[in-house]
């Protein structure tokens, strides 16, 4: 692969030398959903699929982007004096995010670059592939400025602040955090509410993660999403009355409990008790794992699910049945929804055994209850970013 970047990078920049590749993973979350914004646990991993990038300094201050996945974009220029989000640069505007990000935090970018991108991400199935043109962005600007004193993290957040600030996608840390400091045949515990995280283990010997794309569209997804935000801040403020508490991912179960009656709303009581329990699900999955009790993890997940369908109400009926055919297979450990919700994907974990009949049946009773197609892709787990 990078042998054959370089060979089209000079292709469309011309001939010279400099040229450096880099890699910046995709990730997908195995359990500890719309957690990250309630200061609760996540649990993601970095894949081997993402986003890799040729690029090269340029002697003026011009930014050049082009990506090979959006040929018919053509060629994105701007200058350093000028990054201003421009619709019509459509992907492009996610790397000149990441720039204006770095100067807006005193890093000097001296010089322009010439940056050609690809991704190997399938499209649709939400496992952060503008995290990862992001991260990636940041890597580059880190080795070819010399930016010797940002670290991964840096990169991570200021990833995360392009996204809120430039694109205007209310995002959190979970995604770029991972891409940045993956490590192979491991998982992150991060908690979101300080960004101390520890690397579990996650060596599947005798299993497979299998993503499940519903290819059902999703509708009013960042609307819905920044809904639940809201309700979740709303309850939050109502506990505060009662609890000294900077995030809903401090209470446990059992606190929650007892002061739950203070939520004045049923459907905000239902918010706060996902991000409550999704979050204590999240620290029982890594005490599993650290046991090897896989077959817990997988219970865990399958709670999940039913706690962001029944509480947070983000599932739909497509994911949904996803599910349900493969809780009914042997061999699936557990399956869940996964994301934001609404439509997009599924994660499973799957015995090797049973990989082929999981494929088989869960793709022909959907295609059955539904008459849309699922698409299947079974991923393993990688490092983050790194020089190629």
């Amino acid at each position: 692969m990078r042998q054959q970047l370089v060979d089209k990078f000079l292709e469309i920049y011309g001939e010279g030398d400099g040229v450096g590749v880099y890699f910046a993973p995709g990730r997908v979350n195995l359990i500890g959903e719309h957690t990250d914004y309630n200061g609760g646990h996540v649990f993601p991993c970095a894949l081997t699929v993402g986003t890799y990038a040729a690029a090269r300094l340029r002697e003026d201050t011009e930014l050049h982007l082009y990506s090979l996945n959006y040929p018919e974009s053509g060629m994105i220029r701007c200058s350093l004096q000028d990054l201003a989000y421009r619709q019509k640069d459509g992907w492009g505007n996610y790397p000149k995010g990441v720039v204006q990000t770095f100067m807006s935090k005193n890093c000097r970018i001296g010089q322009g670059l010439d940056i050609l991108y690809y991704g190997d991400i399938p499209k649709g199935l939400g496992i952060g592939s503008s995290a990862s043109i992001e991260v990636v962005t940041g890597l580059i600007l880190k080795e070819l400025m010399g930016l010797e004193d940002i670290t991964m993290i840096d990169i991570a957040l200021f990833s995360q602040l392009a996204e809120n600030e430039y694109i205007g996608m209310s995002c959190g840390i979970m995604d770029p955090f991972t891409i940045a400091v993956g490590k192979k045949d491991h998982a992150i515990f991060l908690d979101t509410s300080d960004l101390t995280y520890m690397y579990a283990p996650l060596a599947l010997a005798h299993e497979k993660i299998i993503i499940t794309n519903s290819r059902k569209s999703r509708s009013a997804v960042d609307e819905r999403y920044h809904e639940r935000r809201i309700q979740c801040e709303q309850a939050l403020k109502e506990l505060q009355t009662v609890i000294a508490i900077r995030d809903l991912g401090e209470l446990t179960a059992e606190v929650f409990e007892k002061v739950q009656e203070m939520i004045g709303s049923p459907v905000r009581l239902r918010r706060a008790r996902h991000a409550v329990t999704e979050n204590q699900r999240t620290i029982q999955a890594v005490e599993a794992l650290k046991r090897g009790d896989i077959f817990e993890f997988g219970q865990l997940m399958n709670a999940s699910h039913l706690s962001l369908k029944e509480d947070y109400e983000v599932s739909c009926e497509e994911l949904d049945i996803l599910v349900e055919e493969a809780w009914d297979i042997d061999g699936v450990l557990g399956s869940r929804m996964m994301g934001a919700g609404f439509g997009g994907c599924t994660v499973s974990i799957v015995e090797n055994s049973a990989v082929n009949e999981f494929i088989r049946k869960v793709g022909e009773n959907y295609e059955q209850r539904t008459g849309l197609h699922a698409e299947f892709y079974v991923v393993e787990t990688g490092n983050g970013a790194s020089v190629l």
